[in-house]
């Protein structure tokens, strides 16, 4: 049976589908069976980060209203990768239950579930972290998604059986490096979360890239490489931000030699 993962933040524009999708296509590249599941309902942009809005026939309305089976909902993004969609507005016809039996099945079915949860700590949020077994919390470098991330966290204590940790994106090293910028490690003791993985700041990923589009190797696909096997492999390696400022050093320092 896969394993359920709810990838929340408090604060919204943090990147948070971006992530997810990201995220799926990493784990997918290690030949492991996954499946993102939009679960802000009727608010969907997760079909979109993976450009698959045209390819979608059933969502999880239809699921719910059994005009379709779980299986028939999926649309493939690559071999190991699917989505299951939720593109109608009826958000208050799916209830808690009916998510939970839902994503509960697919775990039947992939080794991985990736739940793009509602920004915020309202209903819908409730509704699709119910049935999580871990929770991914992303924030970005700023004093607002930090606080709520915090928050977050805090709600997430409720449900007993969720295991946190953080991930902080869209970091920028050179401001890290001039103390512009709070590093991960004090955002994480900040939010008294385990670290999972940091995500440097990437142009083509804010363009609405994936990373399996980037034909140039890139920092941004070793982070998330990075974090797909720490979640794989139980490992704590996270990426090494410091070799980007350390990098722009060397290089402005030969120029000058």
């Amino acid at each position: 049976m896969g394993r359920n993962y709810v990838i929340v933040s408090g604060k919204g524009g943090v990147g948070k589908t971006t992530f997810t999708a990201n995220l799926g296509i990493a784990l997918s590249k290690l030949n492991k069976s996954v499946v993102v599941v939009e679960g802000d309902i009727g608010l969907n942009n997760l079909d979109v980060a993976l450009n698959l809005e045209d390819h979608i026939i059933y969502d999880m309305y239809d699921v719910v209203q059994g005009k379709c089976n779980v299986q028939k909902s999926l649309v493939s993004y690559n071999e190991n990768l699917f989505l299951m969609p939720s593109i109608s507005l009826a958000t208050s016809s799916i209830t808690s239950k009916q998510f939970f039996e839902i994503t509960n099945e697919l775990k039947n079915i992939f080794e991985y579930v990736l739940i793009d949860c509602p920004a915020g700590i309202e209903g819908g949020f409730h509704r699709a972290v119910i049935g999580g077994d871990e929770a991914i919390i992303v924030c970005t470098p700023t004093i607002a998604s930090i606080r709520d991330a915090y928050k977050v966290s805090r709600v997430l204590s409720s449900y007993n059986n969720i295991r946190q940790s953080l991930v902080v994106n869209r970091l920028i090293s050179e401001l890290v490096a001039d103390n512009k910028m709070l590093s991960p490690t004090d955002i994480a003791n900040a939010t008294k979360l385990p670290l999972l993985g940091v995500i440097p700041e990437e142009q083509r990923i804010a363009l609405g890239s994936t990373i399996d589009k980037i034909t140039k190797k890139c920092n941004v696909i070793e982070a998330y490489d990075i974090i797909a096997n720490n979640i794989e492999n139980g490992e704590k390696k996270i990426y090494n931000f410091q070799k980007d400022y350390s990098n722009i050093f060397h290089k402005v320092r030969s120029i000058f030699k």
